[in-house]
């Protein structure tokens, strides 16, 4: 099981969208430069906090913890011969 192209680019133009694009359309006003940063902050941090946890599931450090009765039925039931 591998990565697929497809969520990493839609999520990474929204996440673009929402960097790139809404800070030009921000209010004019004395706080349109800190709403600017804001929108390509949360842009960055939740594209890079998504893109961890995606790839995270791609290789898990942690497997499931099965007990050895189950170890026992699964390899009666798949026939296995180790």
């Amino acid at each position: 099981m591998g990565a697929s192209a497809v969520p990493i680019i839609v999520f990474t133009v929204f996440w673009g969208i929402v960097g790139i694009v809404c800070p030009i359309f921000a209010p004019k006003g004395p706080n349109r430069g800190i709403i600017q940063v804001i929108l390509m902050l949360t842009a960055a941090t939740c594209w890079l906090f998504w893109l961890c946890a995606y790839m995270a599931q791609m290789n898990p450090l942690i497997g499931p913890r099965l007990t050895n009765e189950t170890l026992i039925w699964i390899q009666r039931s798949w026939h296995l011969d180790n």
